[in-house]
């Protein structure tokens, strides 16, 4: 079946972004799960301490997904671009599509749209939802801290919820929640307590500046003192107490106004409070171009996966997937890096803050441009040299770690053939290496000339479609530039161990 061209295929655009979409989120419910667990633990250590219900748990964790997504979401949206190009790369779709008279700028349209629309849920959570989470969290952490200590404040027991004060009510009103005859101890700060006493009191409390705040009636307190002890007589008495559970995750206090908790405007308006060329005021514009910045990342990104998963085809290693994993930390790294530059340098924000997009832009437009021409994104060289020093030091490290666990192989009674001089070779006039897809024969060795990679008999590679070139022996195929494939190079090693 011809494809036909047309201005907007829809057919082909709606299957390539199906494509795209279901890896996308396979991807992110892995990433998900993994962000949770890491995340629960020191979570935990809070939900103890206050005796949050299950509903508080499961609304105090929504909380944390924004943040949670604005990492996960551009690492899953590679993620799908990759294994999406991956897999039609390696089907011979790809192929067909190009056979049909399409090209691959024909291709980017889709990518270029679920990218975006990623990118902007991405935006959504980044400007709009982690700063109304932050707020609703700290809200939800005082609430349930007030929680506690209304249900540890019961009648004719002495009350510790409230820190370094303890509190004694004779008679608590359930209808108004009035105390009569209360007696409170105050250690704040003292080396003997304050003792005061009233008739009656009230307590109540501010979510936005967290405070308790103790009203007592009619009362005298009694502050004790080897030299000068005091007694004073009030008419009304009030005790202010700053709200202080232990509210730490991952190193931030969430009952404190953070930056994350402000919005674009206030972040703009602080920076100009404290100068933007102040410390404080580069700290808020540094967290506004954050905002903006990772939700672009997440778009280049994403661009970024279709020429990486392009690199996949028939006989083709994968290396989709492991490049767009180190490409996804050496962006993070050099985002860290702009970010400790902004802060610690005279740099000006916008300039290291935007700086990783902008390189790796450039870089996703040539690899677009590369892959466009069949060409490889990475240099052959690069190739070469990665696989090498992946089979030979890597592999050989963890293959002698793993040794002492392997099962002794039983021995065979067939005499082995050695690979590097396979038997009953090919007769062979004039010269040692032979090329064409019609020339390579069995027991010789099997070369491809875009990779220079060779198989050797017993390789699941040897029968490549893409190797079209042939060489008499191991040692004419190295002299000629050409390395063995990681499964050969196995096979060699157990030849001659």
């Amino acid at each position: 079946m011809t494809i036909k061209s047309a201005k907007f295929p829809k057919l082909l655009y709606s299957y390539l972004a199906t494509e795209m979409l279901a890896p996308f989120f396979a991807s992110f419910v892995i990433m998900n799960s993994v962000f949770f667990l890491v995340k629960l633990i020191p979570f935990l250590n809070v939900v103890l301490e206050l005796e949050i219900s299950f509903v508080d748990f499961v609304r105090l964790f929504l909380y944390l997904f924004p943040n949670m997504f604005l990492y996960s979401i551009p690492m899953s949206a590679m993620m799908g671009v990759i294994i999406s190009f991956t897999r039609l790369s390696s089907d011979t779709e790809i192929l067909a599509f190009k056979a049909s008279g399409l090209s691959l700028y024909q291709m980017v349209p889709p990518v270029l749209m679920v990218s975006l629309a990623i990118a902007i849920l991405t935006a959504y959570f980044s400007i709009v939802l982690i700063p109304k989470s932050e707020i609703a969290m700290k809200q939800l952490m005082f609430q349930v801290a007030k929680e506690k200590i209304d249900k540890g404040i019961k009648e004719h027991q002495f009350t510790e919820a409230l820190g370094d004060l303890v509190v004694h009510v004779e008679r608590i009103d359930k209808e108004t929640g009035k105390w009569d005859n209360v007696w409170v101890s105050d250690m704040r700060g003292q080396v003997n307590p304050i003792i005061t006493m009233a008739r009656s009191g009230t307590m109540t409390a501010e979510v936005d500046s967290m405070l308790v705040t103790i009203t007592l009636e009619n009362g005298s307190l009694h502050r004790p003192d080897n030299d000068n002890s005091q007694i004073v007589n009030f008419d009304k008495y009030t005790i202010n107490i700053p709200l202080q559970p232990p509210t730490v995750l991952d190193g931030e206090d969430v009952t404190t106004l953070s930056t994350a908790s402000m919005t674009m405007a206030q972040l703009q308006e602080t920076a100009d409070i404290f100068g933007r060329d102040t410390t404080g005021g580069r700290k808020k514009l540094i967290h506004y171009h954050k905002r903006l910045v990772l939700p672009v990342g997440c778009f280049i990104l994403s661009l970024l996966g279709m020429p990486l998963g392009l690199q996949a085809g028939p006989g083709k290693k994968t290396l989709g997937v492991p490049l767009g994993l180190a490409f996804f930390i050496l962006y993070y790294i050099l985002f860290t890096l702009g970010k400790t530059l902004a802060e610690d340098t005279g740099l000006p924000v916008i300039v290291a803050m935007w700086t990783p997009n902008l390189i790796f832009l450039v870089l996703t437009l040539y690899f677009v441009k590369q892959a466009s021409n069949e060409q490889p994104v990475i240099p052959h060289f690069v190739t070469n040299r990665s696989i090498a020093f992946l089979d030979n030091i890597v592999l050989p490290f963890f293959s002698k770690i793993l040794r002492p666990f392997k099962k002794p192989m039983e021995k065979s009674d067939s005499i082995p053939v050695p690979l590097s001089q396979p038997s009953n070779p090919p007769p062979v006039t004039k010269t040692s290496i032979m090329t064409g897809v019609d020339y390579l024969t069995e027991g010789t060795i099997h070369g491809n000339v875009n990779s220079h990679i060779f198989h050797v008999p017993g390789c699941e590679f040897y029968y490549c479609k893409n190797c079209t070139i042939e060489f008499i022996n191991t040692q004419v195929a190295m002299d000629s530039g050409f390395e063995p494939c990681r499964f050969c190079k196995g096979l060699l090693d157990e030849e001659t161990s």
